[in-house]
């Protein structure tokens, strides 16, 4: 039995992923209030969250309204499930484990200091264009 909280935050989830069947809001409660997990696909995990996070601050917001109304305080967190492993370090390998596959050859990346001539060139044409567009709007009579 899910509660109303839970149910809230699903039906919003829901209506905005694409996804709506791998929805899933795990409830559990501590010291520091009610922390509702939620879970979504991987391809619906950028509308959960949003430019910038807004919509995620969204959800936890209507979540704090909520809290208001229950005297609860609601903590959301948002599970990223899109199947990337923590690669184990070697300590935590068992001793009869097979060894790693050996990794591809990867291209050499340029040396550093190419790195750093593009980057100043970019921010100096960063700089100039900021200026330019400071000095229109220096121009406009307000």
């Amino acid at each position: 039995m899910s509660s109303i909280d839970q149910q809230f935050i699903e039906y919003i989830v829901k209506t905005l992923v694409s996804d709506p069947d791998k929805v899933e809001v795990q409830r559990d409660i501590d010291e520091k209030g009610v922390l509702l997990t939620l879970t979504v696909a991987p391809d619906d995990l950028g509308r959960v969250i949003g430019r910038r996070g807004v919509t995620a601050q969204s959800l936890r917001t209507l979540l704090r309204a909520l809290g208001t109304k229950n005297d609860a305080r609601y903590n959301l967190k948002i599970v990223n499930n899109d199947g990337y492993v923590k690669p184990e370090q070697e300590d935590d390998k068992p001793a009869d484990s097979e060894p790693a596959e050996e990794p591809e050859e990867v291209e050499e990346e340029p040396a550093e200091e190419e790195i750093e001539d593009e980057t100043v060139e970019n921010d100096s044409d960063f700089a100039e264009k900021t200026k330019k567009e400071l000095e229109d709007l220096d121009d406009l009579d307000i």
